[in-house]
């Protein structure tokens, strides 16, 4: 499967993330679904919020021009909420997960198949 099937059929056809994208842990975007939008940076901001997930309680997250409250950050996901929207992410051991919900959608929902595609993708070596 490809890291775009991976986008378009594991998290936004589950229907509980609004946009959804796959990057590198480096923040390079390796699959992104329509809208997603991250701007210059942002990814690279994502990725580093790892390596000290006490920034993302400090600073935030940005994705898209967007920026959310940390609401959960450790070495494995990073949760962001701006009013009933968020981001849910997860880190695999070379690539990070990340959905955008909206309004409509429920957060436990989005984290919980950004959470299933990472341990799918490390269960089998990614």
């Amino acid at each position: 499967m490809s890291w775009q099937q991976y986008v378009d059929e594991q998290l936004i056809g589950t229907q509980n993330v609004e946009e959804a994208c796959i990057l590198g842990l480096d923040g390079s975007t390796w699959a992104s679904s329509k809208g997603m939008g991250l701007k210059a940076g942002e990814g690279q901001g994502l990725a580093a919020l790892y390596k000290n997930p006490a920034n993302a309680f400090s600073q935030g997250i940005t994705v898209g021009g967007v920026k959310y409250m940390g609401i959960k950050a450790d070495e494995r996901s990073i949760y962001g909420k701006k009013g009933a929207t968020g981001i849910a992410a997860a880190k695999t051991n070379q690539c990070i997960i990340l959905g955008r919900y909206n309004e409509k959608q429920q957060p436990g929902n989005a984290a919980l198949v950004c959470e299933k595609l990472a341990d799918y993708l490390i269960d089998n070596g990614y």
